[in-house]
């Protein structure tokens, strides 16, 4: 393994031991409670170094959610060029949802995890909202531009907030109802599959 891999490889241990150490204190002690200072102490590291990693401990909480967006974008972006948007959109969902599907049992228990801590605390809501609203609009304009139109066109946004409003449904309803992440998943593709069956294709 070269010295460039060794190094990345240490960063991305880091990375996650402070993900870990986060979930941990947050779960223990509540996320308001918990200091960056406490984090980077419990991976006995400084305050400087966690924020290479991270910029706030919000960043760490929503982690997981980042890179799953990451996917679900990337995802929408490689789909077939002539697909109808309601279609690719949720396809895109599907692939991310594969994604948490295939990882491994600790990228699990940290989904499931994280999912623990947002539910804990409702202050956390808004948190989460404003970044899933960013993640929704970076999915409009991936889909304004596979539909060639501009950014403020309203269908590719009203497209999004559909199918993300179904996924959130999978993933939020029933509250608590499980914790297990295959359940969740499973939930979650149900949901779209029934937003698929209330509104026609094409409709888009």
């Amino acid at each position: 393994m070269t010295h460039r891999g060794l190094r990345e490889r240490k960063k991305r241990q880091t990375r996650l031991a402070l993900l870990d150490a986060a979930l941990d204190l947050f779960l223990a002690q509540g996320y308001g409670n918990t200091t960056v200072d406490q984090i980077a102490a419990a991976v006995d590291v400084s305050p400087r170094t966690f924020f290479r990693y991270f910029a706030s401990k919000e960043d760490v909480l929503l982690h997981p959610m980042e890179e799953g967006g990451h996917v679900l974008t990337t995802a929408l972006a490689a789909r077939p060029a002539d697909e109808p948007p309601f279609v690719a959109i949720a396809h895109a969902y599907r692939a991310m949802l594969r994604y948490l599907e295939r990882e491994t049992p600790n990228e699990n228990d940290r989904f499931l995890r994280t999912h623990r801590v947002l539910n804990g605390d409702p202050a956390l809501m808004a948190v989460t909202f404003t970044r899933v609203t960013a993640l929704e609009d970076r999915c409009a304009a991936v889909l304004a531009q596979r539909m060639g139109v501009t950014p403020d066109d309203r269908r590719p946004r009203l497209v999004v907030a559909l199918m993300g409003a179904a996924a959130r449904v999978g993933f939020m309803c029933p509250h608590n109802a499980s914790t297990d992440t295959g359940a969740i998943i499973e939930r979650a593709e149900k949901t779209i599959a029934l937003a698929e069956q209330v509104l026609r294709p094409d409709w888009d």
